[in-house]
């Protein structure tokens, strides 16, 4: 009798177990959301900066490419380390490893695109800074050589012409709080890159603008793809994707952070492909794999 008492114990003590560990299960497989991910980083090192005869574009992650068009390099809002969100991905190349750029382009201030710790880590191997009139500001007070612009300025880094695009993205003024400082829609921008291979369009985090419907016809868009209010929602990526029907987009913003209910991070790419024109052109890739830009062909 007192060995049965005693299995009887064992079998409720374990019945008890495989209980908590199938409600835990289940809470988890419930509370757990699908996220989409970047596919698995390509790493790349100082052979990605070597003169060619043509323009390579990788995407760094985040919001962030690097650009080498026949030798002269540059990053647009990189994120290689620091970020105060946990990341999904690996970064493709550390900011030790970048052996030189011509220039870094800054769309706007916030963190997840102005990087204080990468773009002060990059200080010593970047011959320039450029933004707006505001991140500009920024870049000098932390000791950069930060060059502020008008939306609608043209500078040129090397042969690489550049001009700065409008963007709506003052955000900040909506939460009481979040800022001292009331935000102007001219502190963000986009940046249209005129290389000798083609045309690229760094849109910058916005909402959509009739601005964007009447651009020349780029051959790359690096396309913003999130779903959120301060961006240009579903609704709007598609149509700004379908009124240049055959440019390339190279998608970013997505499947880097691991942030399953902060929409401006959780766009899947699967949901463009049955509403977007020709979607053949979409371009899903890797952080740090490389994409080499070309023209247009035209009837």
């Amino acid at each position: 009798m007192k060995n049965q008492k005693i299995w009887l114990c064992i079998v409720m003590f374990f019945t008890l177990i495989l209980s908590i560990k199938a409600q835990t299960t289940t809470e988890s497989t419930e509370t757990k959301k699908y996220q989409a991910k970047a596919p698995s980083t390509q790493p790349f090192g100082v052979e990605a900066f070597d003169s060619s005869d043509k323009t390579t574009l990788r995407w760094l992650g985040m919001g962030g490419f690097f650009i080498n068009s026949r030798g002269t390099t540059m990053m647009i809002d990189p994120l290689l380390k620091g970020f105060d969100m946990p990341v999904m991905i690996t970064y493709p190349i550390t900011t030790e490893d970048v052996p030189s750029l011509d220039a870094v382009l800054v769309t706007h201030a916030d963190n997840d695109h102005y990087s204080v710790p990468t773009t002060n880590d990059l200080a010593e191997v970047t011959k320039s800074y450029h933004s707006t009139q505001f991140v500009g500001s920024l870049l000098k007070n932390e000791g950069l050589p930060g060059m502020g612009h008008d939306i609608g300025d043209v500078f040129k880094v090397g042969p690489v012409k550049i001009t700065v695009t409008p963007v709506d993205h003052a955000w900040q003024n909506a939460y009481p709080g979040t800022s001292p400082r009331k935000f102007k829609d001219e502190d963000s921008c986009g940046f249209w890159i005129e290389t000798p291979d083609g045309t690229i369009w760094a849109t910058g985090d916005s909402k959509l603008m009739p601005e964007h419907l009447t651009m020349p016809t780029p051959d790359a868009i690096l396309f913003d793809w999130s779903d959120s209010e301060w961006h240009f929602t579903f609704e709007g990526a598609v149509k700004l994707a379908n009124t240049y029907p055959n440019t390339i987009l190279l998608l970013n913003h997505w499947g880097s952070v691991d942030a399953p209910d902060f929409p401006p991070f959780n766009a899947d790419p699967k949901d463009l492909n049955d509403v977007v024109v020709n979607p053949e052109r979409i371009v899903v890739l890797a952080p740090g794999e490389p994409y080499t830009l070309e023209r247009l062909k035209t009837n």
